[in-house]
């Protein structure tokens, strides 16, 4: 008997037309023009001139590194305004002999921003949150290394030397950045009383420029550690405005040969600050130079200078300085005072370890 010859279903012959329509719709992304691109990964720069870095820094990417090539000056207007992010910092990175020099002459009034002012910085971070600074020398500037507005700014293995004024200023709110490794040396020596190794916020008298947080430089949780100060810091080696919290200072050499005594810088480290814990440092002073007492504490605003912590660490004040640890803000911290711990250490002072109790 013959097979059935009916004729096929509506529905199989609707499927069979609209089965090529279907697959050519489904081809469409696999041809690319419907994919988004991936994101091009910032190339890597090296440069070799101090245009090409102004060039470079100008145009900085997140992600990017910026390579500087050793045994050269670098002499021109450094400034980064461009941020990386938390996963893809920017890096500047070179050896110890690609050296930083702006020998421009500062000018500008108010308070101070690219475009406006002339800095003789030799380096400016302004707006650029998110950089790793890392082996290259500043010298032979009007400041060192100045970071403006800009948070997790972390600087390591560089050396600063011969400024006229302050070494590394982290200003304007600038929080959460670190000095790590470095060697701060011969600074201030034009003017010696703002001549500091590391500034950490700003006194309060400039507040109104840099006071970006409640009216306040929080330049909070700076982490310095492993670094090497002087000889030759003409002011202190380290000094922490009010207003700022929550730093560590750890590990690091004052070497206090050549501190002026003028504007009352006569200390190591001059702290204004709270919450900030020093620990396993290692002061020495011989002449020449003007030294008072080692760490120093005074209340520059009601309820600053308190809450701070020392311990383990090592000084030696030459047989001049008065007392390793003078905290002179303690009466007026309350129920937020400072404390030294027993396992600080203190030979050839005038007066001993410290003006305060002791705590084990």
């Amino acid at each position: 008997m013959p097979a059935s010859t009916s004729p096929p279903s509506p529905l199989r012959s609707r499927a069979r037309r609209l089965l090529p329509a279907l697959l050519a719709a489904l081809a469409l992304p696999l041809a690319g023009a419907a994919l988004p691109a991936p994101a091009a990964a910032a190339a890597a720069v090296t440069v070799t001139t101090g245009p090409e870095l102004e060039q470079a820094l100008a145009a900085a990417r997140p992600g990017q590194t910026i390579t500087l090539a050793g045994d050269r000056r670098y002499v021109g207007t450094f400034t980064a305004t461009r941020a990386g992010t938390a996963g893809a910092p920017i890096t500047l990175t070179g050896p110890r002999s690609a050296v930083l020099v702006n020998d421009d002459t500062p000018s500008g009034s108010g308070c101070p921003a690219p475009g406006t002012h002339r800095s003789g910085y030799g380096l400016w971070l302004y707006n650029a949150s998110h950089w790793n600074l890392r082996g290259f020398t500043v010298a032979d500037s009007k400041k060192g290394i100045v970071i403006d507005r800009s948070t997790s700014v972390h600087i390591s293995g560089v050396e600063v030397r011969r400024t006229d004024e302050e070494g590394v200023h982290f200003r304007s709110s600038s929080a959460d950045g670190s000095l790590r490794d470095s060697r701060i040396h011969d600074i201030g020596l034009v003017q010696p009383g703002y001549g500091e190794g590391l500034y950490i916020g700003s006194a309060h008298s400039n507040w109104g420029c840099h006071g970006l947080t409640g009216g306040r430089d929080r330049s909070d949780r700076i982490q310095v550690t492993g670094n090497h100060f002087g000889p030759n810091v003409r002011g202190e080696h380290i000094d922490v405005k009010e207003g700022t919290r929550d730093g560590r200072v750890a590990n690091n050499t004052f070497d206090g040969r050549g501190i002026s005594g003028v504007h009352y810088a006569d200390s190591w480290v001059d702290l204004k600050g709270n919450g900030y814990i020093f620990e396993d440092n290692t002061g020495t002073f011989s002449p020449p130079g003007t030294f008072t007492h080692g760490y120093t504490s005074t209340q520059q605003l009601a309820g600053e200078g308190c809450g701070n912590v020392f311990r383990s660490n090592r000084s030696d004040l030459g047989g001049v300085g008065g007392y390793a640890i003078a905290l002179w803000s303690q009466s007026s911290c309350g129920s937020n005072p400072n404390t030294v711990h027993s396992s600080n250490t203190v030979a050839n002072a005038r007066q001993g370890l410290t003006n305060i109790p002791l705590t084990p």
